[in-house]
């Protein structure tokens, strides 16, 4: 088979392919790159390590924003709509918009 002129070939080592888990992640931002910061996190454990760092450029950060949103759609579409439940902030009213994203704001909920 011939490959394409502008086809990539993306190689997946049996390591990579395994993955890492990740339910916490912290992202920032300088001038010229975002960072995306991979946490695991155990409970009753006073300390979580980062798993993985990945760092982008502000354009491919927005790219990765819209694939993931484009990506999301496309999971509800075949699998129903993903529940937050993640806590409501205290003394907020019992809106479902008004849920903290676990992955904004370093974590915190207030």
């Amino acid at each position: 088979m011939e490959q394409k002129k502008n086809e990539l070939q993306i190689e997946l080592t049996p390591e990579k392919a395994a993955g890492t888990y990740s339910n916490f992640s912290i992202i920032s931002h300088g001038p010229s790159e975002f960072f995306f910061d991979f946490i695991t996190m155990s409970p009753n454990m006073p300390k979580a390590t980062v798993q993985s760092r990945v760092i982008m450029t502000p354009e491919n950060a927005k790219n990765l924003l819209y694939a993931l949103m484009d990506n999301v759609k496309k999971y509800e579409e075949t699998f129903g709509e993903i529940k937050r439940t993640v806590p409501v902030k205290h003394n907020a009213p019992e809106d479902p918009n008004n849920i903290p994203n676990p992955f904004l704001n370093g974590g915190k909920l207030n």
